[in-house]
């Protein structure tokens, strides 16, 4: 049961995963999560850096739908300006999203990795698929309330992943 909250992989952040490394694994579409994975919880609009990331993406052929489990005001105000397909209210750790995304990107779960800064949302969500996760660490310190709250059930789970030899990250 626990395996479920283990990540394929993880990085520091979404940066250190490429088209090229993405592509020598045949992957041809990206289901990432929005806050404290992309931008900051609490920032609006994607940074300079994070533009160029995913234009990359796009220029390889990388298909990119965001999944999050805020509101659509929010999701739709940052994925709207970079044409970025989005699905808000997603309800993960729930299967529904995920099958949607991979359903509006033509692509077979063997062809997607997920990306989140959760293992309670993201990872539990896209390994209860059979997908590929990877794990970012939070890209601000602060967190809603409910993240909050995951994070500390996170910080167990990590541990003992930890004790087991599973993961060796440090954050």
């Amino acid at each position: 049961m626990l395996k479920l909250f283990l990540p394929s992989e993880y990085v520091k952040n979404v940066y250190q995963i490429t088209p090229e490394i993405l592509k020598e694994r045949g992957v041809k579409g990206i289901i990432t999560d929005l806050d404290n994975t992309l931008i900051e919880w609490d920032r609006p609009s994607a940074t300079p850096e994070l533009i160029r990331w995913l234009k990359e993406m796009q220029d390889n052929g990388i298909k990119v739908t965001v999944v999050s489990n805020n509101n659509e005001k929010r999701v739709k105000f940052f994925s709207d300006p970079l044409q970025i397909p989005f699905i808000p209210k997603a309800r993960k750790p729930m299967g529904g999203a995920f099958r949607r995304a991979l359903k509006e990107m033509k692509l077979q779960p063997e062809d997607v990795v997920v990306i989140g800064d959760q293992l309670l949302t993201d990872v539990l969500g896209g390994n209860r698929l059979g997908l590929y996760t990877i794990l970012v660490i939070p890209v601000a310190s602060s967190d809603g309330f409910m993240t909050r709250f995951n994070r500390k059930v996170e910080r167990r789970i990590m541990n003992n992943f930890k004790r087991q030899g599973l993961i060796q990250w440090e954050e």
